[in-house]
């Protein structure tokens, strides 16, 4: 890439663009892309590597319920694993019980 297309911008530069209605994204261009197109591109993003294949049929919007402090004796294993998946994982086991919970609601409904 050369040099004289570089542009930076301070974070209020860009709030004082957006508030302006101006954006360089080619929203036309974006809006004309295939569903195909936008798989093919997907694949060829490195980002995207592991996650491209993941079957998001059975995905679900959850929305922030209140949390409630307390405190849990689990096994070192299990929480050296969610530990290891970086910062987050009280969320992640979080959202493995409500899983579970979910599942034995169905079951008994």
């Amino acid at each position: 890439m050369s040099q004289e297309h570089i542009v930076s911008y301070t974070a209020d530069e860009i709030r004082e663009k957006l508030a302006r209605g101006e954006s360089q994204t080619d929203w036309a261009r974006v809006d004309a892309l295939t569903d195909e197109e936008i798989e093919a591109a997907m694949r060829d993003d490195p980002d995207w590597q592991d996650l491209i294949d993941i079957d998001w049929s059975k995905a679900r919007w959850v929305t922030a319920h209140k949390k409630k402090a307390i405190s849990i004796r689990l096994d070192d294993d299990i929480v050296d694993f969610f530990q290891a998946t970086g910062k987050g994982y009280q969320t992640r086991i979080n959202a493995v019980l409500r899983h579970f919970v979910s599942e034995q609601k169905h079951k008994k409904g």
